[in-house]
C-alpha cells in the first residue's frame, strides 16, 4: 500500500503534540492560602480540559487538544505537591511574605504591591513574587527604610 493512503502525522502535528514542560523554579514554592486555592482551581480546570479533549474521536485532534491541558496539569500537580503555605504576617512592623508594601520611588511615583509566591504574582493587579528584585530588597525592612533597586531608591511608606 502506498504511503499516500496511510494516515501519518506531519512534522507540524508532531510538534504540536510534544510540548516542553513548563519550567519549575529552583526557589522554594512558597504560597499564600489564596495562592494555594488558585493553584487548586487551575489544576481542576486543566484536568477538566484534558478529560474533555480525551472525548474527541479523531486521534490527531484529541492529541492536539490534550497537549496544553496535559502539560499544565503536570506543572500544576508538581506545584501543588511542593507548595509551602506561609501564613499571613502577624505583624506589620517589617516587610514579610504576604505583606502589602507601599513605597515611593525617586521619581515620586508611589506603588503598592503584595509580596506573594511565584505562581500567584501579577504586577498588573498589585502582587509581586518574593524572588523579584524589588521584593527581595524590601523583605525584612520597616517603614522609613530606603532600599536600592538598580539605579532607583525606594522608601517604604506603609506596610499592611
Amino acid at each position: 500500500m502506498s504511503v499516500a493512503f496511510t494516515k501519518e502525522e506531519s512534522s507540524e502535528t508532531a510538534a504540536e503534540l510534544h510540548l516542553p514542560d513548563r519550567p519549575i523554579s529552583q526557589h522554594p514554592n512558597l504560597v499564600t492560602a489564596d495562592g494555594l486555592k488558585r493553584l487548586e482551581v487551575e489544576a481542576e480546570e486543566a484536568r477538566i480540559a484534558y478529560l474533555a479533549a480525551q472525548a474527541v474521536e479523531d486521534v490527531n485532534e484529541r492529541r492536539r487538544q490534550s497537549a496544553v491541558p496535559y502539560r499544565d496539569l503536570r506543572y500544576l500537580t508538581e506545584r501543588l505537591r511542593t507548595a509551602q503555605v506561609i501564613p499571613a504576617p502577624e505583624s506589620n512592623a517589617i516587610v514579610a511574605f504576604g505583606s502589602k508594601v507601599t513605597f515611593e520611588r525617586d521619581d515620586g511615583r508611589v506603588q503598592t504591591y503584595r509580596i506573594v509566591g511565584e505562581d500567584e504574582a501579577d504586577p498588573k493587579t498589585g502582587s509581586i513574587s518574593f524572588v523579584s528584585p524589588v521584593a527581595a530588597r524590601l523583605m525584612g525592612k520597616a517603614v522609613g527604610d530606603v532600599v536600592s533597586v538598580g539605579d532607583q531608591e525606594l522608601e517604604i511608606t506603609a506596610i499592611a
